[in-house]
């Protein structure tokens, strides 16, 4: 009888278990069938709203709302005060803080008081180019204004257009969900440079669909006449890689063209602000040169139940050691960021020792327009300060750039370093033959003192952005709602942080 039950049970166990792989192989071939089926998201024209793609892709969509995760502001200024002094006079010596997820490009683009306070269209300090990398409604923007259009007048006004975030379009075509390079400016860069479009391969697109956005830029004076044959002017965002991707390429480029992002307010020196050129350092790397694209380390696959997927949480690697760094270096994950730790501490070091060099050549040079120094004497200090200061701010403006190109980091710090102890030297020689000996820069050692010297009047700038948070921007979102340019409500729960109180 025994037997019989133990027969019976056997029976049913396998019954269930045929049942359930019957199911699971269905389950399979429905998850592959979505899988090798690419949905049209809309049939014509650029959906930048990412929800609605993650209707068909809710995996990706998944994933990218954790990159709201990185919700923490740091306040890279109150950090490294010497910054305050290397940007004097420029937008990032009111307020610069560490990078968050792309959930909130928008909100970081909105609150930063570099954007200032518009109170309309027309006014504030900033263009329409800085919209350039923040949201999926800009190749949108673009296809619906003109692309010289799209760059033509002030930042605020497509407050209301500019509504979603960085998300599916910023690197996938709507009608086939295929990468593409939706920035025209990174096509004409990539042209320039030598590359025939039509053999580009996948991989390499892996890379280029991040370096629409992670690059070094400027905003490049365009004329041009608009539908109406009136002559503008557009700030067009324009790559400088026509005779490289090197930092040197880059100044010799910049050089010629007789180009500053603005001049110093302390020292009078022409400069450049590196933006982000995380692309031009990657391909300096080991990392490429073994054939890995971005994608690898900050998109690695995943796996949910039977579907493998790129993981759309963009994030350091850092935070997802095991499917991003471990399959390919092979130590345990507590040796590799103790391994990483060390190193980015050596780093760490000479990046302050450049930035103390560089703040104090500036204040010196100050000190030397003030007791008199002649254009004559200055013009070769000046332009060792222009060019240190560009190795400098290459070298770390990507912020991962120690991860992506390690020794080309140090290079770039040391040889910054370098050139700010030239104009230091040359500095000590103007002010003795002016019988100022022994000078001491003013203290620059917190955010306070350093904004101080370089005339950041904050609570002014907190009162205007608040004004534009609790005005201006309250009409713009109404609006894109109201005219269902903005659908995701999840963008609703994102903490509105700052670097400064609210």
């Amino acid at each position: 009888m025994k037997r019989y039950v133990l027969i019976i049970v056997v029976v049913v166990i396998g019954v269930a278990f045929m049942g359930y792989m019957l199911g699971s192989i269905g389950t399979k071939k429905d998850e592959k069938a979505l899988l090798n089926t690419a949905p049209v998201i809309k049939e014509k024209g650029i959906e930048a709203r990412s929800d609605v793609w993650g209707e068909s892709y809710p995996n990706q969509y998944d994933t990218w709302k954790m990159t709201s995760q990185s919700a923490k502001i740091e306040d890279m200024l109150e950090k490294y005060p010497q910054l305050v002094i290397l940007w004097a006079g420029y937008g990032f010596s009111k307020d610069y803080n560490s990078p968050r997820g792309h959930a909130f490009a928008l909100q970081s683009n909105r609150n930063t008081l570099r954007t200032g306070g518009p109170t309309g269209a027309d006014n504030g300090p900033m263009p329409m180019a800085c919209w350039a990398c923040k949201s999926s409604d800009v190749p949108r923007l673009m296809a619906k204004e003109g692309k010289n259009e799209f760059f033509t007048g002030k930042w605020a006004r497509a407050g209301s257009e500019i509504v979603n975030p960085i998300g599916c379009a910023d690197c996938h075509n709507t009608q086939t969900s295929q990468l593409e390079i939706s920035r025209p400016y990174l096509t004409r860069a990539l042209e320039a440079s030598g590359v025939e479009l039509d053999k580009i391969t996948y991989q390499e697109m892996r890379s280029l669909a991040c370096a629409q956005c992670h690059v070094e830029y400027y905003f490049r004076p365009t004329p041009y006449s608009n539908q109406d044959g009136e002559s503008k002017t557009a700030a067009v965002v324009t790559l400088p890689w026509a005779k490289g991707l090197t930092a040197e390429a880059m100044e010799e480029y910049y050089d010629e063209y007789g180009f500053s992002d603005w001049t110093h307010s302390l020292s009078d020196t022409p400069l450049l602000k590196a933006q982000h050129p995380g692309y031009e350092m990657f391909v300096t790397g080991i990392h490429y040169k073994r054939g890995l694209s971005c994608a690898d380390c900050h998109l690695p696959y995943t796996q949910k139940g039977s579907i493998k997927f790129s993981t759309h949480h963009i994030q350091s690697p850092l935070d997802d050691i095991a499917n991003s760094c471990l399959t390919c270096h092979r130590q345990s994950e507590e040796e590799f960021r103790n391994i990483v730790k060390e190193k980015l501490k050596r780093k760490d070091q000479l990046h302050v020792i450049a930035m103390n060099s560089l703040a104090t050549a500036h204040l010196n040079a100050k000190k030397a327009w003030e007791i008199g120094a002649t254009e004559e004497e200055m013009e070769p200090v000046l332009q060792m300060i222009r060019s240190g200061q560009w190795l400098w701010d290459f070298s770390i403006a990507s912020h991962g750039s120690f991860f992506h190109a390690p020794e080309e980091t140090l290079r770039l710090l040391a040889v910054a370093n370098e050139k700010a102890q030239q104009a230091n030297l040359m500095l000590t020689g103007v002010l003795a033959a002016h019988d100022v000996l022994n000078y001491q820069v003013p203290d620059f050692s917190t955010k306070e003192k350093a904004q101080a010297l370089a005339g950041v009047d904050l609570p002014m700038l907190i009162e205007e952005k608040l004004e534009f948070k609790n005005g201006l921007m309250k009409l713009w979102l109404e609006e894109a709602v109201r005219e269902e340019r903005l659908t995701n409500k999840f963008l609703d729960t994102l903490p509105d942080n700052a670097s400064y109180p609210q």
